[in-house]
């Protein structure tokens, strides 16, 4: 069982001597597991394709020829077939990338509220070139204020009313 040891405690030597061991006993693992792979795949191409038959005449041999022939065109199409499926994935896959970053969009930075005149921001569009001094407030339609006549007494509620109802009619009307 394999205890945890403080580093500390354990001499250079011993744990250099550990890590040796260690590396070791890797480097076995991974010369068995090309062992192994070695020996499946000559397992595999034994299963798959067996020794050819040589013996015979040469029409026999121009038969196996032939064969060989045909299943290399059949392999060959697959292939191409295969091969016509995959650039369309990766075309499709591509699209879709596209996609997902216009759906996502740019992400636009926090921006700072800054008090700017309007002669500023004009420069600003237009540039230096362009200097336009506009009075803006100038286009803006004067209102009048109304002198409210304040009522002398308290009269009859009826032509307060009537008072209301002939501004609203003014404001309807404009």
């Amino acid at each position: 069982m394999f205890y945890a040891v403080d580093r500390k405690k354990m001499t250079s030597s011993r744990r250099h001597h550990l890590k040796s061991l260690m590396l070791s006993i890797a480097a076995n693992w991974i010369e068995q597991e090309k062992k192994d792979l070695k020996a499946a795949k000559e397992a595999y191409m034994a299963e798959k394709c067996p020794a050819p038959n040589l013996s015979g005449d040469q029409n026999a041999l121009m038969e196996t020829c032939k064969k060989l022939h045909a299943l290399i065109d059949q392999v060959d199409e697959e292939r191409y077939d295969i091969e016509a499926k995959v650039a369309k994935a990766d075309k499709e896959i591509d699209d879709l990338k596209l996609k997902v970053v216009d759906l996502a969009g740019v992400k636009k930075p926090a921006l700072k509220k800054v008090r700017m005149s309007a002669d500023a921001m004009l420069k600003a569009l237009l540039g230096t070139k362009h200097t336009v001094n506009l009075d803006l407030r100038a286009n803006l339609k004067q209102v009048k204020k109304e002198v409210k006549e304040e009522p002398e007494q308290v009269g009859d509620w009826r032509k307060n009313i009537e008072d209301k109802a002939d501004r609203k009619k003014m404001f309807e009307s404009a």
